[in-house]
């Protein structure tokens, strides 16, 4: 690997596994760390939406490596804040869902994957990115969601989540069956669609229990986008069992096409939008491919694991 052995490991205290002992278990990770030769300096987020600025300033210092240890939402702003620099990110997890860390087959254990840092290769790879109305802009490493699944986390209970990692979405999704979904319209360069949930995603693993972009890589130039319709809630239980069989592809009421930028509206109704699994406000929104936007460091498996072209 080509990087300064300067680091800064970004932990976030309040994350699934580090709550009570995040400094702690960060001085572990730091202590494996350093042993392989890095030089590493441990600073706590200090509440959502600090650790962007945290990498950022970092960056500024002089740092050659950032180290983002939590859950997606804390690997998702430090990503953001490291959007265009050429410092690479690795990922140490925590938290509950772990997207990226199942996506690019990391070690599980907060500790055991500072073990790989020095095993890892960086890859230049692109990120997204959402506008929304008025011109806010929000980067994302992993997938952006619009309809069902934003509205599954909007009513996630925090403190379950804590307790309970990822049964907590579980229940929040049981919490809308039965309820009418609202539609939405997506844009693209090969049509327009209605739809009640939209998933434009990066990676094939979707909440670390399913998979439903299968063809996802990060190491593509675009996103995979799945379109799900009907307004009845309890036919997604159809949709569910499809995806766990990995049998998405092909099913009525699903469409999967691939595209660098989409447009989302929904001129009728007050439809959730996630990144990473964090809330991102509402439709109306565009999302768009950034090339060569961050550096990551990836397992030579997960770089070779590179799908076939898809033929949607």
């Amino acid at each position: 690997m080509t990087c300064s052995t300067s680091a800064v490991l970004i932990f976030n205290p309040a994350a699934r596994g580090l709550h009570g002992r995040g400094e702690s278990r960060a001085r572990e990770a730091a202590k494996v760390l350093a042993s392989a030769g890095y030089d590493v300096e441990c600073v706590s987020t200090s509440g959502p939406g600090t650790a962007g600025a945290l990498a950022a300033d970092s960056i500024r210092r002089g740092a050659g490596l950032i180290l983002a240890a939590g859950g997606d939402g804390t690997v998702n702003e430090v990503a953001g804040g490291m959007a265009y620099s050429h410092v690479p990110l690795a990922v140490l997890p925590a938290g509950t869902a772990n997207v990226f860390a199942r996506e690019v087959r990391l070690k599980r254990n907060l500790v055991s994957a500072a073990a790989q840092i020095s095993a890892l290769r960086p890859h230049r790879i692109a990120l997204g990115r959402l506008t929304s109305a008025g011109g806010r802009t929000r980067h994302f490493l992993l997938m952006a969601g619009a309809g069902l699944d934003a509205r599954v986390l909007g009513r996630l209970d925090q403190g379950l989540k804590r307790r309970a990692g990822r049964a907590a979405y579980w229940l929040a999704g049981l919490s809308v069956l039965g309820s009418k979904l609202d539609e939405f319209e997506v844009r693209a360069d090969r049509g327009s669609y209605k739809c009640t949930f939209a998933l434009i995603s990066r990676v094939a693993n979707y909440g670390g229990d399913i998979t439903i972009a299968a063809h996802a890589h990060l190491l593509q130039g675009q996103f995979e986008v799945v379109l799900f319709e009907g307004q009845n809630s309890t036919g997604y239980l159809r949709y569910l069992g499809g995806a766990l069989v990995n049998r998405l592809a092909g099913m009525s009421g699903v469409t999967m096409f691939r595209a660098s930028r989409v447009h989302l509206t929904a001129p009728h109704a007050r439809v959730r939008v996630q990144l990473d699994g964090e809330p991102a406000g509402l439709l109306p929104a565009s999302v768009e491919i950034l090339p060569d936007a961050l550096t990551v460091l990836l397992s030579d498996a997960y770089a070779n694991s590179l799908p076939l072209a898809a033929n949607f």
